[in-house]
């Protein structure tokens, strides 16, 4: 029943996001704000903070690729990115001190990189035709602070759970 625990909290958190998209008012955080919720993707970053490089960058590749299929017409985007932000965020972690805060601020950052990342490839491939400016005001700004307050809310019961499952993993 505890190795499903995992798959089960990752997969209501992908249900989380949908039904955050369809029952959340579009006009709560004010006018035309495109605000794209990335629970999933926080919690891949967790997981690779405080449970493993591996175990986050296959979450990342699993639930990335299901993103692909259920939302998005072009397979690949969020396949490709989730796990290599979840390396990006593992390496950044070598580098700063690992404690509570260091990863919240990886998991912002991570975020971060995934909204400029998923807006760069839209523009090349010319799914949108957003100019930067307008990006960072319609979309970037709004999305990194509805998931900066998941990432503070739900970042201490994430935590804890992934210690558990750590400590699990080392126990087998």
């Amino acid at each position: 029943m505890k190795k499903l625990l995992l798959p089960l909290l990752f997969l209501f958190l992908f249900i989380l996001e949908s039904l955050y998209v369809q029952y959340v008012p579009d006009d709560l955080f004010g006018g035309n704000k495109i605000i794209a919720p990335h629970f999933l993707f926080a919690a891949c970053v967790f997981l690779t903070i405080f449970v493993g490089q591996k175990q986050g960058i296959i979450y990342g590749a699993v639930f990335g690729l299901l993103f692909d299929v259920v939302y998005v017409e072009i397979i690949g985007i969020y396949f490709f990115l989730y796990p290599f932000v979840c390396y990006l965020a593992s390496k950044m972690l070598n580098i700063l001190q690992s404690n509570f805060l260091v990863s919240i601020i990886i998991t912002i950052v991570a975020i971060a990189l995934l909204e400029v990342g998923v807006y760069e490839m839209d523009h090349l491939i010319n799914v949108t035709d957003m100019d930067f400016m307008n990006f960072l005001n319609l979309r970037f700004y709004p999305t990194l602070i509805l998931n900066t307050l998941f990432v503070i809310i739900a970042g201490y019961p994430l935590r804890r759970l992934f210690e558990k499952h750590s400590e699990a993993l080392r126990a087998e």
